[in-house]
């Protein structure tokens, strides 16, 4: 599973880095979204709240900052 490569550094010196660490193919029993909403009201509100969370200004808890990023 672990694979090194040599590749050349900025300094033109051959170095040894890891490959690819990942398990190839796709996770089992992932739901999509839509498969957990089954209304149209239920997405709708959905969308609202995400909206909500990512334009607003009045986050609540830890999310809340003091200054603006």
């Amino acid at each position: 599973m672990e694979k090194r490569i040599k590749v050349k550094s900025q300094s033109g010196t051959e170095v040894e880095i890891l490959g690819p660490t990942y398990d190839e193919g796709k996770p089992a029993g992932a739901d999509p979204w839509r498969g957990k909403l089954k209304s149209r009201q239920d997405m709708l509100r959905y969308l609202r709240t995400a909206e909500r969370y990512w334009f607003s200004n009045d986050w609540f808890g830890s999310e809340k900052r003091k200054t603006p990023a």
